[in-house]
């Protein structure tokens, strides 16, 4: 029974990770119920519970996929890999009244360029504290605090290390797992109800990912609009990331 139940699952990955997530999404939601009384939202503990039990994966293979290293969970690789993300992302437009996301008008474009302007600022400024002073690098790094798309292309594109990628990448990430966490926690005090405050939030946090999880667990007709605006983020980070963000920090003398 127990190898028929093994094979079954080696042989049906997707659908093993689909049903794995879906356990613990519904194990977090009753932890945020009866542990937080809701003060923590389900998705919240989701994503921490995720982070472990990659950890936990990484560790015991020694491999650098996390659960999908493991033959049971290998199906986790296409279900969190880019297509399938970008394919949710893309099919939550469909739910977007255009009535409505035209009412942001010139506050989204300006949430848009603070969200890409001061993540980059700070992230450069961070950088050159710890000792960086390749404007390349910088920049690099920089981009990575944008999103951890913007960091890789931009550092691609302008001819950066391989481990300084990495690490620009590693800084968009953890910033995306600050936004899915902290986004209900902060919501009401960033008064998060409307379709245009989830563009101009969208606008400001940048990371689809982060964004989209957050205001799922705000409320979920708002993950549309915070993923359009924040989508748009991405293109306008990878466009001036290896052009004009580049030329103004290699034209400032340290």
């Amino acid at each position: 029974m127990l190898q028929m139940l093994e094979k079954t699952i080696v042989d049906n990955p997707l659908v093993t990770a689909f049903a794995f997530i879906g356990i613990v999404i519904w194990i977090s939601n009753q932890a945020s119920r009866y542990l937080t009384r809701g003060r923590i939202a389900g998705s919240a503990i989701a994503v921490l519970a995720g982070l472990a039990l990659a950890y936990w994966g990484g560790a015991i293979t020694g491999k650098a996929k996390g659960l999908a290293d493991i033959a049971q969970f290998s199906g986790l690789a296409l279900m969190g890999g880019a297509m399938m993300r970008d394919f949710t992302i893309v099919a939550t437009a469909s739910e977007v009244h255009v009535d409505e996301a035209k009412k942001a008008g010139w506050l989204g474009v300006l949430a848009l360029l603070l969200g890409t302007l001061l993540p980059f600022i700070v992230g450069v400024s961070v950088a050159r504290a710890f000792g960086y002073t390749d404007p390349v690098t910088l920049t690099t790094i920089g981009a990575g605090a944008v999103t951890y798309i913007v960091g890789p292309i931009t550092g691609a594109a302008i001819g950066a290390t391989s481990d300084i990628i990495a690490l620009s990448i590693a800084t968009g990430v953890v910033k995306a797992i600050f936004v899915m966490i902290f986004t209900p926690v902060f919501a009401r005090f960033m008064l998060l109800k409307t379709p245009q405050s989830a563009m101009v939030f969208g606008g400001l946090a940048g990371t689809v990912s982060g964004v989209s999880a957050g205001l799922a667990a705000t409320d979920r007709k708002l993950v549309p609009y915070g993923a359009l605006v924040a989508t748009f983020h991405t293109g306008v980070g990878c466009l001036l990331g290896p052009s004009v963000l580049y030329l103004a920090v290699k034209a400032i003398s340290w």
